[in-house]
């Protein structure tokens, strides 16, 4: 029986002094899953990531990450958590401009002792092997990642969120500086990746034209019981 890595019932959440931007009766991904989640922008995508990482916490209900209650963690253990067992690919990737590619995905395990102990490879050779499998050329390796293009830090910025194998990786809207066939081969590089390592994958996007290449969708607004007021 598959492992339940994410569990919601009855989430309610609010920003301190207005109404509630998430009120989601039921949601449960599966081990293993590749989960798309759409909705316009402003439909509480982004927070909703954010709860699910533990950088915000659930007003009301139940929230729990790889049977985690992250609202009963302290603020420090949150963010160990989030530390050991997610890989996230921002929107505006985050990299650190002046550090070379080796460099910035190998950062992802500075705070992680769970990443490194999941390592089957010395740190840079690991991460050599996944910017490899996302298709980065050899002679960007040692370059800062301000000198690449978008496309290639795309792939930098998962490759920092794959290492370690963490059990749940969370991507926002990574792909939309990228043209449509650019998208598709990225979820194609990434599903791959999170299959060798067993991740559970939770894609979170407004693009229509993803939407085929995931087997589960999920419609935020219409998970969202306050959207439907």
């Amino acid at each position: 029986m598959s492992r339940t890595v994410v569990n919601i019932h009855d989430l309610r959440f609010a920003w301190p002094g207005h109404d509630p931007v998430l009120e989601i009766p039921a949601l449960q991904i599966a081990q293993g899953e590749r989960v798309f989640i759409k909705g316009p922008s402003g439909s509480g995508k982004s927070t909703l990531l954010g709860l699910l990482a533990g950088i915000q916490t659930v007003n009301h209900g139940t929230l729990e990450v790889l049977g985690q209650p992250l609202a009963q963690l302290s603020s420090r253990a949150r963010d160990g958590f989030r530390a050991g067992q997610l890989g996230y690919i921002f929107q505006q990737f985050n990299l650190l401009p002046y550090l070379s590619v080796i460099d910035n995905v190998t950062s992802a395990l500075t705070f992680s002792p769970q990443k490194r102990a999941r390592l089957n490879a010395a740190p840079e050779a690991e991460a050599r092997r996944l910017l490899g499998e996302l298709q980065l050329p050899e002679a960007a390796l040692s370059r800062p990642v301000h000198a690449l293009s978008i496309g290639q830090q795309q792939r930098v910025a998962a490759a920092r969120a794959l290492i370690g194998a963490p059990p749940l990786v969370i991507a926002d809207e990574p792909t939309s500086a990228l043209d449509t066939d650019n998208r598709a081969a990225f979820i194609r590089l990434l599903f791959k990746e999170c299959d060798q390592q067993g991740s559970t994958l939770i894609f979170v996007s407004h693009d229509p034209f993803l939407e085929p290449l995931f087997p589960r969708v999920e419609n935020l607004q219409q998970l969202n019981r306050r959207s439907q007021c």
